[in-house]
């Protein structure tokens, strides 16, 4: 429901900003009129608004027409995952930035090339009948992807996911609830092993190479044929390839498929920083099923009779990639040259104000609540900027735009921040959106201190991610979670590890770094007791990192004694022991510099023994 209010809304400002003839409905006829019509203009540009499926289809269509050149294609993201859009650094979703804006980026854009596969399907001898069922399909949803391919456990979900949502599509109106029943589904998964034996009946050749016998061996439950370097809305299954030599950086445009294996625990990680097995990069595969599997195309599952299914280049498609804009200050803004570093105050908005009052900046102010103050190089883009505030309030937030246009605020997508200047956004203030919580001045607080925002529950729809003020008022959802966490363990009786992957999976963070935010020592020591990884990053950072940051003594011993890395760098490069010297508590910094070379020397002790 919300796409189609959204497209409808976008449909007629795109047509209020250009000629109608040039703004096309999708639902009614298709897109062959339009690119036909079109087809002659030279250096024709498209703009898909909707999600990758959509996009697919445009390419599709443009596949038969045989364009020549093809028309290059920008992506506004209207779908669930919209992986490709960000990939193409087009954002994850749109939020409210003004048509006039998405119009210019489109001009500016570079263009790019992607490379498509195909996906040919032919029954399987060799399998015997008995392996046959009444549910398996013969034929794929769509035989070309742009995105990945993927069977097994993740395909297995996304399909009962997609068949209960047919049968009663009133139940799968949220977010919160889609992501639930995603995880139910993974629990019962687990439960009932239904994908733990996927290897015994798949063979796999990558280009001559057999990989059978490494899939056996390492247990997968879930193969991914990866095309684009994002996956299942945002995360980064290749990782980082820096840590094995033996593969290159996955690209979307050299003409091959990066082949990931996955066990239920890897995938789950996913989330928060994590990465499958590397099996290997090729330009053709050759899947050979045994028996009726879960298999998805581009987020379209079925269940595959046994097959022998070949992946092999397709084509490339021309794409536009969303880059920076430069745009002169005096021009804009009417001011002077930006300076070395600026100071810009920070403000922080409900998403209930901001809603309300975003096309009256003056009443916006007086809603706000001040932050402070941050310092940065006249240069920074906006995730610069955010790193900063969330470094001094230790709270996860997301950039709202500040006056851009002459008449509102809009906000701008969490992976474009890298994309804007934020001197092209303002010199002098920025605004905090806040869009899980609502808030309110309380009695007694300064302006400034983040003591002045108390968390209220249960008042908004938005329910991807949490953000926790370190003074909040009342009890944290944590402790309810985690209460409801260790219930459920002892009824059932099996590793708290599972339901730790399962909050990561719904919520895409880790509960240890929760326990940490809020300090909780008696969390902490429960979790790290339950062998569950320390190695865990959320947004660069170990729970480790957290800890040292905040000079939460206690729980770095906890952390430490459980053998946290002291060596494990954030994005930045810095360890936890350079964090507690930024926090100015030098005596937690020599407990982390004198652990740290004890780390090491354990390490060069195994390394030599070795």
């Amino acid at each position: 429901c919300w796409s189609f209010f959204v497209g409808m809304k976008i449909i007629r400002t795109f047509m209020w900003y250009l000629n109608p003839r040039q703004v096309f409905d999708l639902t009614q006829g298709g897109p062959r009129e339009g690119l036909e019509m079109y087809s002659k203009v030279h250096n024709l540009r498209i703009l898909v608004c909707g999600g990758d499926g959509t996009v697919g289809w445009i390419l599709s269509v443009l596949d038969e027409l045989q364009l020549n050149p093809q028309p290059a294609v920008a992506v506004l993201p209207l779908g669930t995952g919209n992986d490709l859009a960000r990939t193409l650094n087009w954002g994850g979703g749109y939020t409210d930035e003004p048509v006039s804006k998405i119009l210019s980026h489109v001009e500016d854009g570079n263009m790019v090339q992607l490379d498509r596969w195909n996906l040919s399907v032919e029954p399987n001898l060799e399998a015997s009948e008995e392996e046959r069922d009444d549910h398996q399909t013969d034929k794929l949803p769509i035989n070309v992807f742009n995105n990945y391919f993927s069977l097994g456990f993740d395909a297995r979900v996304t399909l009962e996911f997609h068949e209960s949502r047919e049968a009663k599509p009133e139940r799968f109106n949220s977010r919160l609830r889609n992501k639930m029943f995603y995880a139910g589904t993974a629990f019962s998964d687990f439960l009932t092993g239904s994908s733990k034996d996927l290897s015994k009946h798949i063979r796999v050749v990558c280009d001559g190479t057999d990989l059978t016998s490494k899939v056996q061996d390492m247990k997968l439950q879930c193969l991914l044929f990866l095309n684009i370097p994002r996956y299942c809305a945002g995360t980064m299954p290749w990782g980082n390839p820096s840590e094995h030599n033996d593969f290159g950086p996955q690209k979307h445009d050299d003409g091959l498929i990066e082949v990931i294996g996955f066990t239920m625990t890897s995938l789950a990680t996913l989330q928060v920083g994590g990465h499958g097995e590397r099996l290997h990069q090729c330009q053709e595969v050759t899947l050979t099923t045994f028996k009726p599997i879960p298999v998805q195309v581009d987020g379209e599952p079925c269940r595959l009779a046994p097959s022998v299914i070949r992946i092999t280049l397709r084509n490339q498609a021309n794409m536009l990639q969303k880059t920076k804009r430069r745009i002169s200050l005096p021009q804009l803004y009417d001011q002077q040259p930006i300076t070395e570093n600026v100071q810009i105050q920070v403000n922080r908005i409900s998403m209930r104000d901001y809603e309300a009052l975003h096309y009256d900046k003056e009443q916006l102010r007086e809603a706000s609540i001040p932050m402070g103050i941050i310092t940065v190089p006249g240069n920074s883009v906006l995730e610069t900027c955010r790193l900063h505030i969330e470094k001094l309030h230790e709270v996860l937030f997301s950039l709202l735009n500040a006056a851009t246009t002459a008449d509102r605020f809009y906000r701008i997508d969490r992976g474009q921040e890298h994309l804007n200047y934020v001197t092209e956004i303002s010199q002098d203030e920025l605004f905090i959106l806040d869009p899980e919580l609502v808030t309110k001045e309380t009695v007694g607080t300064s302006p400034g201190m983040l003591g002045a925002i108390e968390t209220v529950e249960g008042c908004s729809n938005s329910t991807d991610q949490f953000a926790f003020p370190a003074c909040s008022a009342g009890p944290s959802p944590l402790y309810s979670i985690f209460t409801n966490l260790v219930q459920e363990k002892n009824i059932f009786s099996i590793s708290f590890s599972i339901y730790i992957y399962i909050y990561i999976y719904i919520f895409g963070r880790t509960l240890l770094h929760h326990a940490v935010v809020l300090g909780s020592k008696e969390i902490v020591k429960y979790i790290i007791d339950n062998d569950v990884s320390l190695c865990f990053l959320f947004r660069g950072e170990t729970a480790l990192h957290k800890a040292a940051a905040l000079c939460q003594r206690t729980i770095c011993g906890y952390l430490v004694e459980a053998g946290a890395s002291l060596m494990k760098t954030d994005l930045q490069g810095e360890t936890p022991k350079m964090y507690a010297e930024k926090g100015e508590d030098m005596e937690l910094a020599a407990y982390l510099e004198n652990q740290q070379h004890h780390q090491m020397i354990q390490r060069e002790d195994h390394e030599t023994a070795v």
